[in-house]
């Protein structure tokens, strides 16, 4: 039996819920840490009385600071969804981009914007 080097079009939609069910789940945590970082959520130090404002606006840097990383990180990951949608539009969805072969359903159900198999994971970590 000859090796399958694609995912079927049945199986592609079922990567495309995975994925549309994470983007939302991402755009919804992104869009909550940019209204965060713009004060939007009203934790900001605009009633704290002089005294401990000085402390609060040190602990409030230091918190916008993680915040812009996490934005930063989320984005990045919503990016990748995106990008994997692209691939199943082009029909090379699940394909590793190192060997050329199918990533098992199995990862890709886990880490849907996958684009390297384990193996090839493992050797450029060498």
């Amino acid at each position: 039996m000859a090796e399958k080097t694609r995912y079927t079009d049945a199986e592609l939609e079922e990567f495309r819920a995975i994925i549309l069910e994470k983007l939302e789940l991402a755009q919804r945590d992104y869009d909550q840490l940019k209204r965060s970082l713009m004060g939007l959520d009203g934790n900001d130090t605009d009633d704290t009385s002089p005294t401990y404002k000085v402390l609060e606006e040190g602990a409030s840097t230091l918190s916008k600071e993680e915040t812009t990383r996490l934005a930063q990180r989320q984005l990045k990951f919503i990016q990748s969804l995106n990008a994997a949608l692209v691939r199943i539009e082009n029909k090379t969805y699940g394909i590793c981009r190192e060997t050329g072969k199918l990533i098992p359903a199995e990862r890709l159900r886990a880490v849907p914007h996958a684009t390297l198999s384990i193996e090839a994971k493992n050797n450029t970590k060498k």
